[in-house]
């Protein structure tokens, strides 16, 4: 763009004669072409540079959060800082070209210290954890347990309930978790896999797991510390993307029994759609004989809370 180097510099000396201020300020500039030494000063000056933008999507592990940052073309250098699972703040970060990847999880942690620092002293007075940790632990099965933004207190008011009174989680994210460690799964959990000894199943261990299972977002964490005043102890996939929410068994078991339906509807119609017949009882039961939605089965009269899953039932993040 500049020829000649001491063209440039006489230009700034001349500047400084005049007792033209400002610096020029280091950054990827977008130069028109045909633009004169001037202009070019001008642009220097305006610090008006190329910004690039880095999305952490709320939910993602550690694992997919170092993967992403290790894939964008614009960061620069190795990735030396080994974060602990949900010590960042998901969100859009905008950088300029040459930012190390260093560089983007410490601002990611400081994010999220500033967050905690905001909502913790505004938080409910009769939480059943006491830690900032334990929030975040809680915060990150909020956040993989729905993708609906207004749901998140709701299902924090059901896993805070749960706490208060003793019974398991069953939050079959946990479980994916103690497999995975953070990948995805890529298939639904195989019913053998729902008593897999792991400190992350939630569904052999009471109260929260040892470590938080993702990076939850403002929102998820939010909702863990001002939770829905609520009596919910289960909630089931509706067949929409959301779910519906049961204080008692019964209730709850109407629910389960709903979303089945609304399953084998759906199931019926895909195969309707492929083969152009409609599925027999016995070809259902068939399908995904290995596989399970581990909470969508109806509990019987004498089962307590303790015993009721808390179904996934929907793709996963």
């Amino acid at each position: 763009v500049v020829h000649s180097s001491e063209l440039f510099l006489a230009a700034l000396a001349v500047d400084r004669l005049r007792g033209v201020r400002g610096h020029l300020k280091a950054g990827e500039y977008a130069i028109p072409q045909g633009a004169s030494i001037r202009d070019v000063i001008s642009i220097l000056r305006s610090g008006k540079a190329i910004v690039h933008k880095v999305t952490i999507p709320e939910g993602f592990s550690v694992v997919q959060v170092l993967e992403r940052l290790r894939r964008h073309p614009e960061l620069t250098g190795e990735i030396t800082i080994q974060p602990e699972e949900g010590s960042l703040l998901p969100d859009t970060y905008v950088f300029q070209r040459g930012e190390t990847r260093d560089s983007i999880i410490r601002r990611m942690q400081e994010a999220q210290k500033r967050l905690l620092d905001e909502l913790w002293p505004k938080r409910a007075a009769d939480l059943p954890f006491t830690t900032r940790r334990e929030a975040i632990i809680l915060a990150s099965i909020v956040e993989k347990e729905t993708s609906v933004p207004e749901e998140r207190p709701r299902v924090a008011a059901v896993f805070i309930n749960r706490l208060k009174k003793g019974i398991r989680l069953q939050s079959d994210p946990t479980i994916i978790y103690g497999i995975t460690k953070g990948k995805p799964l890529g298939r639904p959990i195989r019913k053998s896999e729902i008593e897999a000894k792991t400190p992350w199943n939630t569904y052999r261990f009471k109260g929260l797991p040892p470590t938080p299972i993702a990076n939850p977002g403002r929102d998820a964490i939010a909702a863990v510390l001002n939770p829905a005043k609520t009596d919910d102890l289960y909630f089931v996939a509706d067949g929409t993307g959301g779910h519906v929410f049961a204080a008692t068994l019964e209730e709850h078991n109407r629910n389960v029994r709903k979303w089945r339906k609304h399953m084998a509807m759906r199931a019926a119609r895909l195969e309707k759609e492929v083969t152009g017949s409609i599925p027999t009882k016995e070809k259902r039961k068939q399908v995904n004989s290995d596989t399970v939605d581990a909470g969508a089965q109806e509990i019987n009269g004498k089962a307590t809370a303790e015993k009721v899953p808390l179904p996934r039932a929907r793709p996963e993040r």
